[in-house]
């Protein structure tokens, strides 16, 4: 069974990150540019919140509102779920797809360590069925003869 560390090791590993204090409009920017769905948000590194595509999306454009002028806190997602390095990736796909979740910052002891994505949890996944196909491949040819 896969963990949530061995997810966090086999991706890249970077926080993005925008303060509550921040305007919407950042956090969309720093969305665009790092091509992910979703930023958390922290205070003085503690995590706060995240905030997602459509929070902004849902939360702001919708009603009308400016992203350069609506702050991150008034449309974050507030004290998020989080999971722990030693958490099954089976756990953590049980708890997106029951409550609906994307992303699910890691924590341990205390500290933000990382986040993993939906996208994340099925990349892995793959891996998996791909190693378990390798094996019984070798399995059937080493036997077949």
């Amino acid at each position: 069974m896969t963990t949530v560390k061995t997810c966090l090791d086999n991706k890249l590993q970077r926080i993005i990150a925008v303060g509550p204090q921040d305007k919407v409009i950042s956090a969309l920017t720093l969305m665009r540019d790092n091509r992910v769905r979703a930023v958390l948000v922290l205070q003085d590194g503690q995590l706060e919140g995240v905030i997602t595509q459509g929070d902004c999306a849902i939360k702001v454009l919708l009603p009308g509102l400016d992203a350069r002028h609506v702050m991150v806190r008034e449309v974050m997602t507030a004290k998020p779920m989080t999971v722990k390095p030693s958490d099954s990736l089976e756990a953590c796909m049980g708890v997106m797809a029951s409550r609906n979740f994307r992303h699910l910052p890691v924590v341990d002891a205390g500290r933000l360590v990382g986040v993993i994505s939906i996208g994340d949890v099925v990349k892995d996944n793959i891996r998996v069925m791909a190693e378990q196909i390798a094996l019984l491949e070798t399995y059937i040819k080493g036997h077949g003869a």
